[in-house]
């Protein structure tokens, strides 16, 4: 184990970092256990959880159930995942709904439509590319499976 590891887990808590993971990727108790290769029942994740330190080895079977490395583990805080929620949220509709102009209508109609239809079209694109972020995440969790798996 590493040395830089050992003075963490001192003042570290890895069940709790599992149990954060795994609430944060929306897994279940017991779906976690199934995920697991030795298919741990909901209780036994649990005990995991409530446990300060764990063994190489068995941290590194639960790390591979949540797609996720040992040392992504050790290293977890709650601050940064906050701070990254807050820092990557996407604030294209709250400020489209804020501080959108107010346009009068003095007869441009027609202005006012194509306003609208490309702010329409914005939030469709906004919406894609939110998306296709998402799809990004997923594949390059399955690559890491998939590299672990080797």
């Amino acid at each position: 184990m590493n040395t830089i590891f050992k003075e963490k887990n001192e003042t570290m808590h890895i069940g709790h970092n599992i149990k954060r993971i795994r609430e944060i990727q929306g897994i279940k108790q017991e779906a976690f256990g199934q995920l697991c290769r030795n298919k741990y029942s909901q209780q036994r994740i649990s005990d995991f959880e409530n446990m300060v330190a764990l063994d190489e080895p068995l941290l590194e079977e639960l790390a591979a159930a949540l797609g996720v490395t040992p040392e992504f583990i050790h290293s977890f805080k709650d601050e940064n995942v906050i701070y990254n929620i807050q820092s990557n949220q996407d604030t294209s509709y709250s400020n489209q709904q804020y501080n959108q102009p107010t346009i009068h209508n003095d007869g441009s109609d027609k202005l006012v439509a194509l306003l609208e239809k490309f702010i329409e079209e914005d939030r469709v694109k906004t919406q894609s590319i939110a998306e296709l972020s998402k799809a990004v995440l997923d594949l390059t969790n399955e690559v890491k499976k998939l590299k672990e798996g080797k």
